[in-house]
């Protein structure tokens, strides 16, 4: 499976201007592994798996799927993929028996096999003993194991997970990613996988492409994407009670720790991020830096280089910081999503 140089612009719709969502978007996806799209709200990963998926068309650029381009033979990659959206696909008011025979039957198994394939999947999902009950009772855990199970009716050898584990509680997730894990361990299934959960990305991804304002930039295995920064991270939290002046603050923060010997020095709002080749030692000095500006610190923390590292120096802002910013983006892309589909 492949993208190159995907560009999709939604109209603005009421006066807005037009939304970019993505902007010469490109990357690879090897035979039987997960890859993940990582990144907030607004960066364009629910655009592409759509555009992947047969669901929306992209204004420039190629994409193929098991093989085939999704612009000329969309039927074919239909046939050849399950997709599992952000928002349910069951009927909240059939049990989940019914549902999954419903989906076995459209995609053109017989009554017999569509029921066999049902049970199977039931078991699979431990779902077997609610299997007959109406899917509005499921916990939220129940009904996303449901949507996953109709995404794999029909045995696809690509399966799109959008944001599978958004809402689920950490025991309802744990279940979702060893699931996730077995279908590619056991059945060599290429998994799509869009989240914002950095460790999400980091346990299944074999290979993860950060995606920001349309673009990927960067792609690797994660091991690969951490190893390249070189040092620990530093991490310290200022108190509520220091001076908050917007930039001024900013560029305080940057005087008190310039002698520390930290590099790649980032501040957003309380929050100061830096690298340095040997953190134990570099921390105190930071802290004394912060302390003699009078700048009360309320945590410090020091860690490896993890993914959200790796997005910081690539965006210049952690991941964090960019959901945040990205919601009212992420409002516009469904809206303008939305008009695309009613028209």
């Amino acid at each position: 499976m492949d993208a190159v140089a995907l560009r999709k612009t939604y109209p603005g719709g009421r006066g807005r201007p037009p939304v970019r969502a993505l902007d010469g978007l490109s990357f690879a996806v090897p035979t039987g592994t997960v890859f993940a799209l990582l990144g907030p709200n607004g960066a364009g990963k629910s655009t592409t798996t759509k555009i992947l998926a047969t669901l929306s068309r992209a204004d420039s650029g190629t994409a193929h799927v098991a093989g085939t381009d999704v612009a000329r033979h969309p039927e074919r990659v239909r046939r050849a993929i399950g997709y599992v959206a952000q928002k349910p696909v069951t009927d909240p008011m059939d049990t989940g028996r019914e549902n999954l025979v419903l989906a076995g039957r459209l995609q053109g198994l017989g009554a017999r096999d569509a029921r066999a394939r049902a049970a199977e999947l039931l078991d699979r999902f431990s779902l077997t003993d609610a299997a007959d009950r109406l899917v509005t009772t499921y916990s939220g855990g129940m009904a996303r194991k449901l949507d996953v199970a109709m995404g794999l009716v029909h045995r696809p050898q690509v399966l799109f997970l959008d944001e599978p584990t958004t809402g689920l509680d950490p025991e309802a997730r744990a279940e979702m990613w060893a699931e996730i894990e077995r279908m590619t361990a056991v059945e060599c299934m290429t998994i799509l996988l869009t989240t914002h959960y950095l460790e999400e990305a980091d346990r299944l991804a074999a290979n993860v492409a950060i995606v920001d304002e349309g673009r990927v930039v960067v792609a690797g295995t994660p091991d690969a994407l951490k190893d390249e920064l070189r040092g620990d991270g530093i991490v310290v939290e200022l108190a509520p009670g220091a001076p908050d002046d917007g930039a001024s603050l900013a560029g305080r923060v940057a005087d008190a720790v310039r002698a520390s010997g930290v590099r790649d020095v980032r501040v957003e709002g309380r929050t100061l991020r830096a690298r340095a080749d040997a953190g134990a030692v570099a921390l105190p000095a930071v802290l004394a830096g912060l302390d003699a500006a009078g700048l009360p610190v309320a945590s410090a923390t020091l860690a490896r280089p993890s993914l959200d590292d790796v997005y910081l120096r690539h965006t210049g802002r952690s991941l964090a910081a960019a959901q945040a910013g990205g919601r009212s983006a992420a409002g516009d892309h469904a809206g303008a999503a939305a008009e695309e589909v009613a028209a």
